[in-house]
């Protein structure tokens, strides 16, 4: 849980960040600011800045998840075969 609220965080710092500075940048330019494009703007450069700059947080939030997956499958597994012996 610890994994995905660090990786959560970042992307929102990191679409916050972005969002900042298409709107400065946009202003700079004109004097007034188109907020749905600059969203959609800020959302594209946000994902592609994340995928760069959080890969070992993304990394981290996958491994969790995949330990959690193989101790939920082990379990099953433990399971079906108790009620196979039966």
């Amino acid at each position: 849980m610890k994994e995905f609220l660090v990786y959560t965080g970042m992307r929102i710092v990191v679409f916050v960040g972005s969002l900042l500075l298409v709107v400065g940048v946009w202003s700079l330019f004109t004097d007034r600011v188109n907020g749905l494009i600059a969203v959609i703007v800020a959302l594209a450069v946000s994902g592609v800045a994340s995928y760069f700059l959080l890969r070992r947080q993304r990394e981290a939030f996958a491994r969790r998840v995949e330990e959690r997956a193989a101790r939920a499958t082990a379990a099953f597994e433990e399971r079906k075969a108790r009620e196979d012996e039966e």
